[in-house]
């Protein structure tokens, strides 16, 4: 089933390992079709414009969102119920019956080409939903420009370098340093995290205090180069 399965890359699928909610939220239009689930993130727009039409309005309805209520917890497959007009075993669907959604009656329009419904099928995995996303300040230490990105828990300064690089297309020709009581050079193989760059809005909204009272800074020194990312 899809929730185990780790990213498995399609032509167009990005180069993430992980998004954020927000970014899914971003993916929420019929042309354009992200979804969460247990986890993973998928990206239904090819789907939908294969079957365009009365079947695939659930899934537009529902992009930009997380689905997870839709599987069972320990099957990880979709839930299922009783149809009240058959008494027969099917699928949940919240919003009408969907793509890959079988009939309860024969029915010779129903595309079963398919191997795997699209819900266990790997192919429309495209990465995986932080457990958690933050905040962090970028300090251009040339200029003095600073960015706010909200960035996966997970990831790496280099995946964070790689955020940046839609700022900053010379991101790579800085060294990424962190000024705590002295200057230390941070190692993009690590998490902000891994770096003791610690996440503490949590404990900020415990004492009553906003999610963003402090964001930490990462600041970038240039390395009189212009390596273009």
């Amino acid at each position: 089933q899809f929730l185990y399965f780790i990213a498995m890359s399609s032509s167009n699928a990005p180069s993430k390992r992980f998004f954020t909610a927000n970014e899914v939220r971003e993916h929420c239009s019929e042309d354009d079709a992200w979804v969460s689930a247990r986890g993973k993130v998928l990206d239904l727009t090819g789907l939908i414009a294969k079957y365009r039409g009365t079947l695939t309005q659930p899934l537009v309805r529902v992009a930009g969102s997380d689905i997870s209520h839709w599987f069972d917890a320990n099957t990880g497959d979709l839930k299922k119920c009783v149809d009240d007009e058959t008494g027969l075993e099917t699928y949940a669907q919240p919003f009408g019956r969907f793509v890959h959604v079988p009939t309860l009656r024969a029915d010779t329009t129903v595309d079963a080409t398919y191997e795997l419904p699209w819900w266990m099928d790997p192919t429309f995995v495209i990465g995986e939903l932080t457990k958690k996303s933050r905040k962090v300040r970028i300090i251009n230490t040339l200029n003095g420009h600073e960015t706010m990105l909200e960035v996966c828990s997970e990831e790496t300064l280099q995946e964070i370098l790689n955020r940046y690089l839609a700022i900053n297309a010379h991101a790579a020709s800085y060294t990424w340093k962190r000024i705590d009581t002295e200057t230390r050079v941070l190692d993009m193989a690590k998490t902000l995290d891994e770096n003791g760059i610690g996440d503490e809005s949590d404990e900020f909204e415990a004492l009553g205090l906003p999610a963003d009272f402090y964001i930490p800074a990462v600041h970038l020194y240039f390395n009189d180069d212009l390596t273009v990312g």
